[in-house]
């Protein structure tokens, strides 16, 4: 299992190929295959991995730590920061390629499976090494691709020019060969698999996150009849999260003293925000609570009733498993990986049409939530009963797994198309 950064006390995509990792070694003899800077976290978690090789490049590795302090001032947030990623992602795989070829050549591995990046635009060298041997590449959940969408003034304040070169990615060494060698695909939203159609043969649907089985059997509190709606938002502070169109559709409630909303999270945007809160005369009902720990964060979930995120392009949504886990219910937009995920049994996802709309359908919403204790009551559950059963690490393990065991003919080939089949035309503002 190739994962160069992989980590389970860090936080995004890092933590989403640890746990994806751990979850396979409760199934399989996994030997995990990871940078220097994995090593120490991943020693203490003490997962149950048949081996751990470590793929070391020291002088790359000092250039990399250089370009990222000074060039890129630790933001990881940037596609600037995907980009310059290309030759770091080539040059890991070619001395992990260089480590442990003799293994592959001696049989020692059924399958090579790449579960980190995770973006679709850093290629990988090893489907090329294998395209003429027997052990077969698997590569995936990846994901990426999603539109800008027009008509939302805070994206055009957050989308870099590079966006707009995208699709260049296709001429660069090994993203051709990546994706036609591989003897699988597994993409984590709808968006990435109309990308890849052209492979349906091969091509499976799969989440980028998950969430442990433990914070789904934790106990929720029920919301009292009379009591204030716990509005929720949780997310870096930027144009693209939206918290600006979660506040102006839940300024009624909290001016009629019917909700209280806890922002978690900081950002650029956080000034603004309170301002807007002033404007609209809601400050005695927010409450903005910075960044806190994971462990916080997920406390916050666990005594909200409605977890409010309009972000306009998100991949993954992390923060949407965990508040299905705990019992908070989420509403969303109907694009990117909160709108795979959603369904009207547990939550609500609201068209991504244009600002106002946005607000008004959210304001509706939770109006009906915070005049129907029970209707809350129920979403919750069944919000924590989904996540329990599908959204787990767990069982994102078990569903990768029968792909693997029908990549190497052990079993039937799986059913697992996307929640929306989206047309390739969609595809054409990509960025």
């Amino acid at each position: 299992m190739l994962a160069p950064h992989c980590d389970p006390e860090s936080v995004s995509t890092s933590l989403v190929a640890y746990s994806h990792a751990a979850a396979h070694a409760q199934l399989h003899d996994v030997t995990l295959v990871i940078g220097p800077r994995s090593e120490a976290p991943v020693h203490r978690a003490n997962a149950s991995f048949h081996a751990i090789e470590v793929v070391r490049m020291p002088l790359i590795e000092r250039f990399y730590d250089w370009s990222l302090r000074r060039l890129f001032k630790n933001n990881f947030n940037t596609q600037m920061w995907t980009a310059f990623l290309y030759p770091f992602s080539v040059a890991f795989e070619w001395h992990a390629w260089a480590q442990l070829r003799r293994q592959i050549f001696a049989g020692e591995f059924d399958v090579v499976l790449r579960v980190s990046p995770i973006t679709a635009v850093l290629p990988s060298p090893f489907a090329f090494f294998l395209r003429n041997r027997p052990t077969p590449f698997v590569i995936g959940p990846i994901n990426g691709g999603l539109p800008w969408p027009p008509g939302f003034r805070q994206l055009a304040r957050q989308r870099e020019w590079i966006a707009s070169l995208r699709v260049l990615y296709r001429q660069l060494p090994f993203a051709r060969s990546t994706y036609r060698n591989a003897s699988a695909i597994i993409a984590a939203s709808s968006q990435t698999y109309a990308e890849f159609a052209a492979y349906r043969e091969k091509l499976f649907f799969v989440p980028e996150n998950g969430v442990e089985r433990l914070l789904c059997s934790r106990r929720t509190p029920r919301l009292k009849h009379g009591g204030k709606l716990q509005l929720i938002f949780v997310g870096g502070l930027l144009p693209l999260k939206a918290c600006n169109l979660a506040l102006r559709a839940s300024a009624t409630l909290l001016r009629n003293d019917l909700a209280h909303f806890s922002i978690v999270g900081d950002g650029p945007e956080r000034t603004s925000l309170e301002q807007l809160v002033i404007s609209l005369g809601i400050e005695n009902a927010v409450s903005f609570c910075g960044w806190l720990s994971h462990p916080e964060v997920l406390r916050h979930l666990q005594s909200a009733d409605v977890m409010v995120f309009p972000s306009l392009r998100d991949f993954g949504g992390g923060v949407v498993f965990e508040a299905l886990a705990v019992g908070a219910i989420p509403v969303v937009v109907d694009f990117g990986g909160p709108g795979d995920i959603v369904h009207p049994e547990v939550g609500y996802k609201v068209p991504l049409t244009s600002e106002s709309e946005v607000v008004s359908q959210i304001e509706k919403i939770l109006a009906d939530l915070a005049g129907n204790p029970d209707l809350v009551d129920r979403l919750r559950r069944q919000g924590m009963a989904y996540a329990r059963e599908c959204l787990t690490w767990d069982a994102k393990a078990e569903t990768v797994t029968k792909i693997l065991d029908w990549v190497v003919r052990r079993g039937p080939k799986p059913d697992l198309p996307p929640p929306k089949l989206l047309s390739t035309a969609s595809q054409q503002n990509r960025g």
